[in-house]
């Protein structure tokens, strides 16, 4: 009010109006989601929210929305304490279809999907529509995951997926028909299971003029596997393609097997390199190849644990095999994306128990979600020291 009032004076009521209206918009309160903090509790303690600002949370996490009116009257009267309560809510807001915001947002986030706007490559046959059709593909499997309560690792090894036109005759499926989106079955030899044979995820790992196993091996180990990737040191040549002679004449493995004889550059690439190398098989686009160049790909190798792989097939195996640390990766995404902030060492005890429960439940989606929404993380805070301006 004391910039509206001052503005009307200045400059008569509509300026009055505006400066009220520009305060509002910078406000704190206007731009951040406010928590209530209990004003007698001392510093440091842990306290359990408000039934209105778990109704907030739980509203933002699954609608990315303000809560509506059933969502409140319950809050007001104190009812989202009681768990089956709790529960009821969450099923019910997952069913409605405001829940496509958790699908398109969290998908996005988590498996880089956003990241497919930005893209730019040489690949002649590489459109928008092709983008859009990579995105719509991930967001339908995922969407699929969530709407029939499957477990989370058919994102690894799904025997289906989600084609248009565009998309098959990219894969080389055929008879496939029109611009609409159609579930197809996928064989159990098929490259195009799960996660790991989707164009999104192999175009968004590769860069502008060919693929790279280093990005792509990355990429798996954050967000499949939740292990961070080295860090490269300072000063290190990355590029493969300043000698022009040499591409003409060399695969992109054997100009990276170069690369990676000078130390220390092979202790951080025999981590990346051969889960990336075993998805040569796919171009910058996800195109099948047999050839890189005229050089035939080679998607053999072997894992820091010794496991080899000859393969996308091994690879996915391979992950399959450590499912365990997967539910574990996708669960603290999910808790990060339900929070507003990055997954913390002291939240991993809650991921733990989220993922020892769920694994009852064939790690069911809906037993990872409820999970979170019940979780210590989720539900309570620390009361922390206010700083001085």
């Amino acid at each position: 009010m004391n910039f509206y009032q001052q503005g009307r004076k200045d400059d008569g009521f509509e300026t009055g109006i505006q400066q009220g209206l520009a305060r509002v918009l910078v406000a704190p309160a206007f731009l951040y989601r406010a928590e209530d903090e209990p004003a007698a509790l001392p510093e440091g303690r842990i306290y359990r929210l408000s039934d209105l600002d778990i109704a907030s949370r739980l509203s933002f996490f699954l609608w990315s929305s303000i809560p509506d009116d059933e969502l409140l009257d319950i809050a007001m009267k104190r009812r989202l304490s009681d768990p089956k309560v709790l529960e009821q809510q969450v099923r019910r807001m997952l069913a409605d279809p405001k829940s496509e915001a958790l699908i398109t947002n969290f998908a996005g986030q988590w498996l880089n999907l956003r990241e497919l706007a930005k893209v730019e490559t040489s690949a002649k046959e590489f459109d928008d529509n092709l983008r859009q059709s990579f995105k719509r593909e991930t967001e339908m499997l995922f969407e699929s995951i969530v709407r029939e309560d499957r477990s989370i690792v058919n994102l690894l090894d799904a025997d289906y997926t989600f084609v248009d036109e565009r998309l098959a005759r990219h894969y080389g499926m055929p008879n496939v028909h029109g611009s609409y989106f159609r579930r197809v079955t996928l064989d159990a030899a098929s490259p195009r299971r799960g996660i790991l044979g989707q164009g999104s995820f192999l175009t968004v790992s590769s860069v502008g003029t060919r693929t790279s196993p280093v990005t792509r091996g990355r990429w798996i180990l954050e967000n499949v596997l939740g292990t961070p990737a080295p860090v490269p040191p300072p000063g290190v040549d990355t590029n493969l393609e300043k000698d022009a002679e040499q591409v003409k004449v060399t695969s992109l493995r054997q100009r990276l097997e170069l690369h990676r004889k000078i130390e220390p550059c092979a202790s951080c690439h025999k981590i990346m390199d051969p889960i990336g190398f075993a998805l040569e098989n796919f171009d910058m686009i996800g195109t099948w190849r047999d050839l890189d160049g005229k050089t035939p790909i080679d998607a053999s190798g072997q894992l820091v644990d010794g496991t080899k792989l000859a393969g996308v097939a091994d690879l996915r195996s391979a992950l399959l095999s450590r499912r365990e640390m997967f539910v574990t990766t996708a669960t603290q995404k999910l808790l990060t994306y339900g929070l507003g902030r990055t997954a913390q060492y002291y939240d991993m005890p809650a991921v733990r128990s989220i993922v020892r429960r769920a694994a009852q439940n064939d790690y069911k989606f809906s037993s990872l979600l409820l999970g979170v929404v019940e979780s210590e993380p989720f539900q309570k805070k620390m009361k922390i020291k206010k700083t001085s301006e």
